[in-house]
Order: C-alpha cells, then sequence, then structure tokens
C-alpha cells in the first residue's frame, strides 16, 4: 500500500472525538475538495506492506486506528488491511470521501464508517454516491462539512430525502463560525450534532500534533 504517514493522535472529529487514536494515512484522492487540509497526502508517502503497517502500529499501544486519506478506499488493499485489523480485535474507523461504493465492505466487526456527503462550497457534490447512505448503520457516522448557508440547505435537503440510520454530524470548515452553525441547527430543529475540529483547537490549523 502507499502510505502518506502512520501518527498517534487524539481523534478530532466525530463520535469517537477525544480518544486517542493512531491514524493510518493513505495517499492518493480522487477528489479535491476546496477546503481540503490534507493536500500533501495527495501524493508521494511510501510503499508499506500490510505486515509492515501492523508491525508500526503497535509501537503505540492503543486500540483504536483510524483509516484515513487522501481516500482509503481507492487502494485495493485498504480492504485487506481492514481484516487484517479486524482479526487483532482493534477499534476501526474508516474514513471516507462518499465517493466510492462502501457495499463492499461486508465484515463491520469492530468497524464504524465515517462518510462525508460532500456540499456545494467543496466544489465536489457531483461526486457523492447517495446509494452508500443505505449501507450506513447505526453505529457509522455521516458527516456534512458547512461553510456557506447554501451547504447547510443541500445538507439538509439531502437528509430528508435520503434519512440515514447513522447520527449525522454537521462540522463547519475552519474559520467559519460555529456560532452560525449552532444558530441555523437550533433555528430549523434539525437532529444532528454540531461537530468541532477538536485537533485544529488543540493545534491550530494542522491535521495533527
Amino acid at each position: 500500500m502507499q502510505i502518506s504517514e502512520i501518527f498517534y493522535s487524539i481523534q478530532g472529529e466525530g463520535r469517537r472525538a477525544g480518544l486517542p487514536t493512531v491514524f493510518i494515512r493513505t495517499t492518493g484522492c480522487n477528489l479535491r475538495c476546496a477546503y481540503c487540509d490534507t493536500q500533501y497526502a495527495y501524493e508521494d508517502g511510501k510503499e508499506m506492506t500490510i505486515e509492515s503497517i501492523l508491525s508500526e502500529i503497535t509501537r503505540y499501544h492503543c486500540q483504536q486506528i483510524c483509516i484515513t486519506g487522501g481516500e482509503p478506499l481507492i487502494q485495493q488493499e485498504t480492504i485487506q488491511l481492514i481484516k487484517s485489523l479486524q482479526k487483532q480485535d482493534y477499534e476501526l474507523c474508516l474514513e471516507t470521501n462518499g465517493s466510492q461504493p462502501i457495499k463492499i465492505i461486508r465484515d463491520r466487526n469492530h468497524l464504524q464508517i465515517s462518510m462525508d456527503l460532500k456540499t456545494p462550497s467543496s466544489a465536489m457534490e457531483k461526486h457523492n454516491i447517495f446509494e452508500n447512505i443505505q449501507y450506513l448503520t447505526k453505529d457509522d457516522q455521516l458527516k456534512c462539512i458547512i461553510g456557506t448557508k447554501e451547504d447547510y440547505q443541500y445538507a439538509k435537503n439531502n437528509l430528508k430525502k435520503y434519512q440515514p440510520s447513522c447520527p449525522v454530524i454537521f462540522q463547519p470548515v475552519w474559520r467559519f463560525s460555529p456560532q452560525i452553525l449552532a444558530e441555523w441547527i437550533l433555528s430549523d430543529h434539525l437532529p444532528v450534532r454540531l461537530g468541532l475540529q477538536l485537533h485544529k483547537i488543540i493545534w491550530g490549523n494542522k491535521t495533527h500534533k
């Protein structure tokens, strides 16, 4: 596999925010979101076998693993990596941008899928695979990154249309006012969670420590 980095930090987003986590960041992404903060993962990285990845993560003595990117599902070996981690009883989170089919992931043991619903300010909303939403379970999460009122309305309309069974997180683009987003959510009585990027609150405009 082509791996951008492996590091140990605090999970900054979603339902597991605050938990010490080992991150396996894969190289390569099929999208180019306008607000992307991990452009360094588009290319380069280093080639690693699944065995060497498993060996590397043992250094951190942590059972929480997040496979992120880039977009992990554009590498065929990612499914095998997930299976190998499941065999060792790690608690897994797979972060995916929603442009790749997730129904290929059949074994969901110890696995949470964190999927994006791309909004207009990303300039990538045409790549959403809405069919994916039906494959999300109550243990997963659907994340909508909000940077404008148009983004908010887009996410709101699609939630009404597709009725996801998992928790939904509205997360403001970094530097977009969480207060404004909170007021929109409260005004519309939306049953969504407001999510903040905890790692950036701690360490500033960085992806991790």
